[in-house]
């Protein structure tokens, strides 16, 4: 496998997992992987459905407990990130600025699973209205949140909202929402943050992963080189599902290297 570190993951310290995080890291060694990194959801403020309430909070300090005590156990075999997946709204600028200071966090991504107090995650998203019309409201949203909120690495999941629309991506393409797609893309190439290829788009039936290989092309295109590989797995199973076809896209798109992150640093590593 060419790509040996994942970036993305959660454990049953995020609301939306039950697997424990001795599996993860259990299952990551098996897969050889050298670098893992637990992004466990913080999403305050989320707008949850009925009977949901409070599952994107976060026990920072316990989770950070349980990956220190499993970092020294299997300090031989891999590397345990500290990591966090801050969910992004413009209104909450003062209270992300405290909390991605308030830990040593390895790393840090910035996601955008709210947009307009509505999660696409719901088909409410795209009631009334078409798939190319909620898109570009997702990705308006995004712009504003990578120019408010700099407390992240890189942006997870870009064009997450194709994910659960009606349609899934079928008629999507980089071309529709081109000028807010470069505006973002520029602006975090500008600011020094990166993006993610993140291979949950294959198992939720995109064909692709999350952002589209368009997206990733003109992300290095335009400069763009800072890139990590996240499966988003939620259970063990998944975790670096299809990083092999990454690996393919990234080299397609024009990408030498892969990023691991300390210490919120970025460290390249070759494909």
């Amino acid at each position: 496998m060419a790509i040996r570190a994942d970036f993305h993951l959660h454990s049953n310290f995020s609301g939306d997992s039950k697997a424990p995080m001795e599996e993860m890291v259990e299952k990551a060694v098996s897969l050889r992987l050298t670098h893992m990194c637990m992004t466990e959801h913080y999403d305050p403020d989320y707008v949850y459905a009925p009977g949901e309430d409070g599952i994107f909070e976060l026990n920072t300090d316990s989770y950070l407990y349980e990956l220190l005590r499993l970092r020294e156990k299997y300090k031989d075999k891999i590397f345990v990130g500290f990591g966090v997946e801050l969910g992004l709204q413009p209104h909450l600028k003062k209270e992300l600025a405290v909390y991605s200071r308030s830990k040593e966090f390895d790393f840090i991504i910035g996601s955008s699973h709210v947009c307009n107090r509505n999660d696409p995650y719901y088909p409410s998203f795209f009631e009334g209205r078409s798939a190319d019309e909620a898109h570009h409201e997702y990705f308006l949203s995004v712009l504003e949140c990578v120019k408010r909120l700099p407390y992240f690495d890189v942006y997870g999941h870009l064009d997450y909202v194709v994910r659960y629309g009606p349609t899934k991506n079928n008629g999507y393409t980089f071309a529709k929402h081109a000028d807010v797609l470069d505006s973002i893309l520029s602006y975090l190439i500008e600011n020094g943050k990166g993006i993610e290829i993140n291979t949950g788009g294959f198992r939720d039936g995109l064909g692709e992963p999350n952002p589209c290989a368009e997206i990733l092309k003109r992300y290095r295109k335009l400069g763009g080189e800072i890139i990590t590989v996240g499966s988003d797995a939620h259970s063990p199973e998944y975790i670096a599902y299809e990083f092999d076809k990454a690996a393919d896209i990234l080299k397609e798109c024009g990408f030498k290297y892969y990023c691991v992150f300390q210490g919120r640093v970025a460290e390249f590593v070759k494909i």
